[in-house]
């Protein structure tokens, strides 16, 4: 293929001319005004003849990653000379607006879609069910843990080329100088009390008392606080949503004293607002995702270390899911897109766009044969995580570790909801009261959508 088919268009017409709003709104207000049902979206798809142009919108990341996926796009055209990929590469800030006041005809053949959103765009028909337009072979080798965001309501959705994960990263200098060894598996976590004492004896050898780093500066209201901390309440053996409702839940005692326990390490906790806190050697110990391991191998060498999350009395957890590839609501070319979807999840192109982001790869084959997340490899830890998928939080046990978003049409007023409650939590509010104010917010946008069925 040459370089010609591909357009890199980074601004997109009229779609957005205005100011594009946070995910979050965003998706608040467009949940109140679904234009199709997922089962409208089947209807509304082709087939078409499997050739022709397939129109691809992808995210605006790294350079990096943009020229891999351009490579791999080339790589489809040499091996399907009769299919032509027209790749729009979108702003991460324009892109939701983007699919969402699309009219039919502009919606793409294939499209990036962040995993916490996809049960969202599934209602809004914005995406179709892709079960019958990739083959069992796809399907079948995507991991447990990828799978967990992509269905919905019994359909697969999307597929993933990578996942992500997360991990307590340490500092095996300052922790031995503490005399503390990092657990290494999530049956062996430090329970909460056990943390506790933890960050406490490496605060008496902390020159200003903070060891612990949770990424505070990424804000908690928004995606990372949901992303990062509802572990918490899935380690405490407590969703945030139980058979569609936050009340009795989210408000639990359960999630109450979970989340107060949380709060009570505030004081232990540097604001890494220069991002560097880890890297640095200012804090021993730090709550963050597989996304900076680059960074925190070329900083600490050796003396990088990685382990579970505190175990809040139901198991070690983790939140896993990421950006994956769906088929557009109203694609006249589905078996041309199938064939793209397939070609992207091959074991090639993974590991291709995994080695360029450092992400662990989606597929059972690709994260096994991984140099960084493979059996014996540095992020082994992170793996084992993934493969010990619940995959969903209706399914919490003891024993399974990485769980995926809460899967439902309303995820962006849970999300919104319960980064306030965490924010307020973590400065100080009644955990009880807050989270139960939450609970009633997010049930009554529920019941406002009819449960968004």
């Amino acid at each position: 293929m040459s370089r010609q088919h591909i357009t890199r268009r980074r601004t997109f017409r009229r779609l957005l001319a205005g100011t594009a709003l946070g995910l979050t709104a965003t998706l608040g207000i467009a949940a109140c005004s679904a234009t199709a049902t997922g089962d409208d979206a089947s209807s509304r798809v082709e087939a078409g003849d499997g050739t022709g142009t397939v129109t691809v919108w992808a995210l605006d990341g790294q350079s990096a990653e943009n020229e891999v996926i351009q490579k791999i796009m080339d790589g489809f055209h040499t091996a399907n000379a009769d299919i032509e990929v027209d790749m729009q590469f979108i702003p991460a800030d324009q892109f939701t607006t983007a699919l969402q006041t699309a009219s039919d005809d502009e919606l793409p053949d294939v499209v990036a879609v962040d995993g916490p959103v996809i049960a969202n765009f599934a209602y809004l028909g914005r995406i179709a069910p892709i079960d019958e337009w990739v083959s069992k072979d796809t399907i079948d080798n995507q991991t447990d843990a990828i799978k967990g965001q992509n269905m919905v309501d019994g359909h697969l959705y999307a597929v993933g080329m990578m996942n992500s994960g997360l991990a307590m990263w340490g500092n095996k200098k300052l922790l031995d100088a503490a005399g503390i060894t990092m657990p290494t598996s999530a049956a062996d976590a430090w329970t909460a009390e056990e943390f506790t004492q933890v960050v406490d004896t490496l605060s008496k050898l902390d020159a200003d008392g903070k060891p612990l780093g949770i990424g505070e500066a990424n804000g908690l209201t928004g995606e990372y606080g949901i992303y990062g901390f509802a572990p918490v309440l899935w380690s405490a053996g407590t969703p945030i949503l139980a058979d569609g409702k936050a009340a009795g839940s989210l408000d639990s005692d359960t999630a109450a004293e979970a989340m107060t326990t949380f709060a009570s390490w505030r004081d232990f906790v540097d604001p890494d607002t220069d991002g560097q806190a880890f890297q640095s050697g200012r804090v021993a110990l730090n709550w963050m995702g597989n996304w900076l391991y680059p960074a925190y191998k070329e900083a600490l060498g050796d003396d990088l270390v990685v382990g579970p999350l505190p175990d809040f009395g139901a198991g070690a957890k983790t939140g896993s899911g990421t950006i994956a590839w769906a088929m557009g609501g109203a694609t006249k070319n589905a078996k041309a897109a199938g064939a793209l979807l397939d070609y992207l999840m091959s074991d090639e192109v993974v590991t291709k766009y995994t080695s360029a982001n450092g992400a662990p790869p989606a597929t059972l084959t690709a994260l096994e044969a991984s140099p960084l997340y493979g059996a014996g490899k540095p992020l082994e830890f992170l793996s084992s995580q993934l493969n010990a998928a619940c995959p969903t939080e209706d399914k919490l046990t003891e024993d399974c570790v990485a769980v995926s978003r809460p899967v439902t049409a309303g995820y962006p007023v849970v999300t919104a909801e319960f980064g306030k409650a965490l924010s307020a939590i973590w400065g100080g509010a009644d955990a009880k009261s807050t989270l139960e104010a939450a609970a009633r917010a997010i049930d009554r946008d529920f019941a406002d959508n009819d449960d968004y069925k």
